[in-house]
């Protein structure tokens, strides 16, 4: 469970990036975070990992209060937290398989554990033959599927998804949606962030839409307004 209770950030040239937000995610949700450049969403997603604090209020996640934690129990929450980025951050020098093993190395997993897991997880994301290959013998939907299996790997509760699909064609962002659906459908909170209208449109999941700071709408199942724009 995801929880922002009055929260607000305030960023030292005083620029105001959450006023007093609040909102509730619950286990197993899928939910969009939409807003205009600016409106608020990577402070959320940086609230969710620690990487920056609240100036007021708490951020809760799966019963922990983030803010609250010292910086050398962050790991341990960011264990509990897959992230898929935009712009992939694989390791150019690495495979497939050691890209996605490198995750668990980084919890330090015991090493029969890596070799069952890593398999497992590139067969969930339809890359069980591309294990021995490196991140630029790979087209950027293959190489957004290995970010997903990296932040799924330690089996977290929660997966951020922040822009996924904002490199990929139109094509390519459709088959990495329904991947995203199929895990949220396995049990997965899924928070994803994106400025794709029909994306947002065609899931008919809770959007939670940021301008300014402030949430200024929480709907289920919405669509990505025309007032929403990049």
């Amino acid at each position: 469970m995801i929880e922002f209770k009055d929260v607000t950030v305030i960023y030292d040239n005083d620029i105001i990036g959450l006023e007093n937000v609040s909102f509730k995610i619950e286990d197993g949700e899928f939910v969009f975070l939409v807003g205009r450049t600016g409106a608020g969403k990577s402070s959320a997603i940086k609230l969710l990992t620690g990487e920056i604090k609240p100036y007021a209020g708490d951020v809760i996640v799966n019963g922990i209060t983030v803010n609250r934690l010292k910086s050398k129990k962050l790991p341990y929450l960011r264990r509990s937290v897959g992230t898929v980025f935009q712009d992939f951050r694989l390791l150019p020098n690495k495979t497939v398989y050691e890209n996605v093993a490198f995750a668990m190395e980084v919890v330090r997993a015991k090493k029969k554990d890596i070799r069952r897991k890593v398999p497992t997880i590139l067969s969930l994301v339809g890359l069980a033959d591309r294990a021995k290959n490196y991140p630029n013998e790979l087209s950027g939907g293959e190489q957004q599927r290995v970010c997903i299996a990296r932040a799924l790997v330690n089996s977290p509760a929660i997966v951020i998804a922040d822009e996924p699909t904002g490199n990929l064609d139109v094509e390519t962002a459709e088959e990495i949606m329904k991947l995203l659906l199929e895990i949220n459908r396995m049990g997965t909170t899924i928070v994803m962030v994106t400025h794709s209208t029909k994306i947002v449109d065609d899931a008919h999941r809770r959007v939670i839409q940021l301008e300014s700071g402030v949430v200024v709408r929480d709907e289920q199942e919405g669509g990505y307004t025309s007032d929403v724009l990049a």
